[in-house]
Order: structure tokens, then sequence, then C-alpha cells
């Protein structure tokens, strides 16, 4: 359906005086030039965040000051192969998969303000 669209508009109006077929070369190119639009618009940004996020989570150590994704802070007591121990307040200490960390933060720095998108 897209690419039948596409023919239709390069080839231009019908019975006009350029109503011939475009040529395949063009029409490649302009297929390579909208998938490397897409890819360095949209795939390569999101592969970027998905490492940051990973080296995030892998880095994750004792005593930082961690955000879950619901909210709490906490401070990490120990690290596990996939679960963190993390203190969230006195004589509490509760079990988190890594996934769960949002944000680490430093020892005296304040949670960043949600960004709307």
């Amino acid at each position: 359906m897209t690419m039948n669209l596409i023919t239709l508009a390069m080839a231009g109006a019908p019975g006009g005086a350029g109503g011939g077929q475009g040529s395949p070369g063009f029409m490649i190119g302009w297929l390579v030039l909208m998938v490397g639009i897409f890819y360095f618009m949209l795939i390569r940004p999101q592969q970027r965040q998905a490492k940051e996020r990973r080296a995030l989570l892998e880095n994750v150590k004792s005593g930082d000051r961690v955000i879950f994704s619901g909210g709490i802070i906490g401070i990490v007591t120990n690290v596990k192969d996939k679960l963190l121990v993390v203190r969230i307040a006195d004589n509490v200490k509760v079990e988190i998969v890594r996934g769960a960390v949002s944000q680490v933060l430093a020892k005296d720095e304040e949670p960043a303000a949600e960004e709307k998108k």
C-alpha cells in the first residue's frame, strides 16, 4: 500500500507530460534516504539510552542511594546477582530487582524533577 503511494507520487499525474515511470534508481535512493532518517532519528537514540541504562544498573554498589521505579528512596546495603538489598528506613530492608532502580543519587543529591514528555 505505502509503496504504491510512493510510486504514484514519484510518477507524477497520469496523462501529463511526464506520465512515464520514475527511474528505479531514484526510488531506491529515496527509500535508502528514508530508512537512514528513520535509523538516526529513532533507533540510534533508543539504543544509546538502553546502553546507558544497562551501565547504570551494572554499576550499582553498596552504599549508593537509589530511587525505585515506585518512587521510594533507599540505600543499597548488599548487591546480589539480580537483586539488591536496600534499606528504606531504620531496621527496614527490602530486596528489589535491579531493573526497579530508576536513578542512582549522589550522597547529598536530591531526586530530579520528573520531565514531561
